[in-house]
Formats: structure tokens, C-alpha cells, sequence
């Protein structure tokens, strides 16, 4: 396999992190704009990349967007939208819907309804307002009334899907450790303690080194289960977003966690959005969870 991104590939990431930039949440209390918000949305929607796996997109590309997303800390919906868009069928309308884990719909804003995969089967339920949980970058809601079946999918479908789902979530993941990264990196430039920088002692500077390296290792594992997603056999592709899901986890937390520490005080406070990178790398550990044993029982 070949990981390196395409010129095109590129074009797609640099513009996902221009538009992350420009319109994602700059500060804790950005998000509480509705403006912002309503101008980051349509800037979404413009772009189309709520349906790039119907327009033909690989799961690098997703995986892209995703990861830019997630170090922007961009609070509209995408994760939710684009694996709808993966699986849901021609005969359903265009609104905007996203996806339900574990009973609950999951970055809904915007959206009316949520899709249920149970095994092999897509379900359609109406979904209650959105709330804000221990993510505030990514509402959810409640499932509402009947759910309604929508169509089959087959075992090797079903399993590419989860597979996308899983390197989708992998990519917010190494998104969020990223931005966690560069800003506990900005902050140990400019705050001084004992006359120099605090990014000019060792302690310091290795803590953020390890934290550049696990970003690094996060990376690598990523690239091989996106290509997956479309290269390889479906169960082949789960079991490499699956351990690409377990690595990414745990390093980024690890990296955001430092973050928080690098900030010393301050990054225990509201106004440092080093929370806010460390609760989206918990909350999208949670989605489409995974564990070793899972590895191990595809050893056997």
C-alpha cells in the first residue's frame, strides 16, 4: 500500500483545515454563537462533503475531512452525516440524518432522524431535540417513537460500514490530539516561568515530544485502516480500524491529558479549550467502542 495523499488528497485536507480555522470554535465561549455556528453549517453544506462516500469517495478521504474536523473542533454535524450517507438507500429522502450508538443519535444537530444498523438491517427513527452531553461540540438526542425498516445490507456491507465508522471516529481522534497538541505547544512558548519560556525545560519539551510521537504512531495506523476500508476484505478492514481505533485511543487521550498539564492551573479551567479537545477524544473513544479481546478473537 501506498499512504501518501494524493495531490488531490492534499487540496481536500488544506481546505478542510482552512475552513476549521476560519469558522470552528476559537474559544470555549464561541460556541455558545449561533452565528458562528449557523455560517460554519452552511459552509459545510456547501461543500458537500456530508456525502462524499455517495459522491465517490474513499475512506481516506472521509478520514481526511474527519481528521480536520476534529482538530478545528468543528461543531457542526459531519461524523454523523457522512456515515448515514454511506449506507443510507436511494429511496430515502435528502434531509439531513445522522446515526444512533448505543440507543442514542449522535451528532444531531440539524437532523430530524437517526439510522439504526442492527446487523445486518437500517432502521429509521425520529429523534427528540438536541442536548448538550459530555461533548459540547457534537449535541445529541433522544430516539423517538417506532423505529421504521428501511433495508437490508449484506454481512460484507454491514462490515464495511462498521469499518468506516471505526476509522471516521479514529480520525476524529487523531484530529482532536492534534489540536491538543499545537495548542499546549503555542501556550509553552509564550507562558514564563523562572524567567524563560516553560517549553525551554526539559520536562516540558519531552512531554510534548512524547505526545508528537504517539500523534505520529496514531497517524501511521489510521492511514493503513482508511486505505483499508476500500481495499482490503471487509472483515480484513475491521480488524485493521479496529486496532487502529484501541492505538488512536489511547494516545490521544494521552496527548490531550497533557495538554490539560502543560496548561498547568489554567488548563483545569473552563476558558482553556484543552477540555474540550479531551472530551471529544472520550466521547468518540465511546463510539463504536472496541476492545482487545476483539482483536484476540480474530487470532483464534
Amino acid at each position: 500500500m501506498d499512504v501518501r495523499l494524493t495531490s488531490e488528497q492534499r487540496q481536500l485536507r488544506d481546505a478542510a483545515a482552512d475552513l476549521a480555522a476560519d469558522l470552528g470554535p476559537g474559544t470555549v465561549h464561541d460556541l455558545a454563537d449561533e452565528a458562528r455556528v449557523e455560517r460554519l453549517d452552511k459552509a459545510v453544506a456547501r461543500t458537500g462533503w456530508r456525502a462524499l462516500r455517495s459522491d465517490g469517495a474513499s475512506g481516506v478521504e472521509v478520514a481526511i475531512v474527519a481528521e480536520e474536523f476534529g482538530r478545528g473542533l468543528v461543531d457542526v454535524a459531519f461524523l454523523g452525516p457522512v456515515l448515514v450517507d454511506d449506507i443510507r438507500p436511494t429511496s430515502a429522502d435528502d434531509a439531513l440524518c445522522t446515526v444512533a450508538v448505543d440507543g442514542r443519535a449522535v451528532d444531531a444537530r440539524g437532523s430530524t432522524h437517526a439510522l439504526v444498523l442492527r446487523e445486518e438491517t437500517i432502521w429509521s427513527s425520529a429523534i427528540g431535540p438536541v442536548a448538550t452531553g459530555a461533548d459540547p461540540t457534537r449535541p445529541e438526542a433522544e430516539l423517538t417513537g417506532a423505529p421504521t425498516l428501511l433495508a437490508e445490507l449484506s454481512p460484507a456491507q454491514a462490515a464495511q460500514w462498521r469499518s468506516l465508522a471505526l476509522v471516521a471516529t479514529c480520525a476524529d481522534l487523531v484530529g482532536a490530539a492534534r489540536g491538543a497538541h499545537a495548542l499546549a505547544t503555542e501556550y509553552a512558548k509564550v507562558r514564563v516561568q523562572y524567567g524563560k519560556p516553560i517549553g525551554s525545560h526539559q520536562a516540558v519539551a519531552h512531554l510534548l515530544a512524547e505526545g508528537l510521537a504517539l500523534i505520529e504512531g496514531s497517524v501511521s495506523v489510521l492511514r493503513h485502516a482508511a486505505w483499508a476500508v476500500d481495499e482490503l476484505s471487509p472483515d480484513e478492514a475491521v480488524r485493521a480500524a479496529v486496532i487502529a481505533k484501541l492505538y488512536c485511543a489511547r494516545a490521544a487521550r494521552t496527548v490531550c491529558e497533557t495538554a490539560v498539564q502543560v496548561h498547568g492551573g489554567i488548563g483545569n479551567t473552563w476558558e482553556c479549550l484543552a477540555h474540550l479537545h479531551l472530551r471529544r477524544t472520550l466521547t468518540s473513544t465511546e463510539l463504536f467502542a472496541t476492545s482487545l479481546e476483539e482483536i484476540d478473537s480474530g487470532l483464534s
